[in-house]
């Protein structure tokens, strides 16, 4: 098997699996995968199957199951494209097809989502808004991706904020899905910050009193800088999984993920992606958080040292909490129960007095 490939199952096969791939695809597309150039097309074909069963779906008026099967070739067709820099334009291809799936998915999930697009520094920055039941207004939850994931991956984990009563705004920022061709990645998120929360607190069934963030991997380093950034705006706080200074990381990080962050940072060599990666740091920012903060962390994870995390914990102003799971891989994709729930609670509790 191609290193690359074997690479890839190996640091994120359980985050597959945990974000909504079935354990029978994913065999299926990696089976007989033995090289790198390969990945897109096998993770393609499965998501064409998944699309035309939702298209089909919806043809004959069946829209619930037609949301749910275009909602997972969007998935498929996201993990076809996600550290796929081999190809760029088979990549951007799968991932249009992704946003094209998921956008057709929206009015059909149960709660339905509706696709808002903001604009930021002559570009735009998209976002699915989901709404839980009931006439609000919602307290709701900016959910922010990392290097390799986008507003597609996270359907799953909006669903247990949903079931407790947060709406939930999933967002590509800068350097990420459909702002990843316009917008390089950034250190300093106050901008893209400020412009998602102002949407987000624009719309009328949104409690603009009650906004919390919650990040995933180098989302995890994003979302303190947002809550570091916007004060008393941010109600809580989760990092799961990301870096204090991801500078620090870098020679942990697979060859996969350090040449998608020289595409997506726009560095024409690796050297000066290394350079911009130390830019990524949340020294003399952290200490700016005043919301709750939870931290999240593996402490097996292989690609962002765990103490990453200790250092974030110590060095925030306000309340923090680390929760360290001693088998959690990168993202604790291997441990959902013990965090997923639990950090589900936590924002619950925080935004709006109770868990239910």
């Amino acid at each position: 098997m191609d290193e690359r490939v074997a690479s890839a199952i190996a640091h994120w096969g359980p985050r597959f699996t945990a974000n909504g791939v079935t354990a029978c695809d994913l065999e299926r597309i990696t089976h007989d995968l033995d090289s790198w150039d390969g990945w897109c097309g096998a993770w393609w074909a499965v998501a064409a199957e998944h699309e035309r069963l939702g298209r089909q779906a919806q043809a004959t008026g069946r829209l619930l199951s037609a949301g749910g099967h275009l909602a997972q070739a969007a998935l498929y067709f996201h993990f076809a494209k996600f550290v796929f820099t081999a190809d760029l334009g088979q990549m951007r291809r799968a991932h249009e097809r992704a946003v094209t799936c998921l956008d057709d998915a929206l009015p059909h999930l149960s709660p339905p989502g509706r696709r808002i697009e903001v604009d930021f520094e002559g570009a735009m920055l998209a976002g699915v808004l989901r709404l839980p039941p009931g006439p609000g207004p919602h307290p709701a939850v900016l959910m922010l991706s990392g290097l390799d994931s986008a507003k597609e991956e996270h359907r799953v984990v909006e669903q247990l904020f949903l079931e407790r009563g947060l709406a939930t705004f999933a967002v590509d920022g800068p350097g990420q899905g459909e702002a990843e061709y316009d917008l390089p990645i950034r250190a300093d998120w106050s901008g893209p910050g400020k412009a998602l929360l102002d949407a987000l607190a624009a719309e009328p069934r949104i409690d603009g009193s009650r906004l919390g963030v919650w990040g995933v991997s180098l989302g995890g380093y994003y979302a303190p800088r947002v809550a570091a950034a916007e004060g008393d705006r941010v109600k809580a706080c989760v990092a799961l999984a990301g870096p204090y200074d991801f500078g620090d990381c870098w020679s942990c990080l697979p060859e996969l993920t350090r040449e998608a962050f020289r595409v997506r940072a726009g560095a024409p060599t690796q050297e000066e992606a290394r350079r911009l990666a130390y830019t990524l740091t949340l020294e003399g920012t952290a200490s700016a958080i005043t919301a709750p903060l939870l931290v999240v962390f593996g402490r097996k994870d292989r690609l962002i040292p765990w103490r990453q995390a200790e250092r974030l914990a110590a060095a925030t102003g306000g309340d923090s909490e680390l929760l360290m799971l001693e088998e959690g891989n990168h993202g604790c994709a291997n441990l959902t129960p013990w965090h997923r729930p639990y950090t589900a609670d936590w924002l619950a509790q925080r935004l709006k007095g109770t868990t239910r």
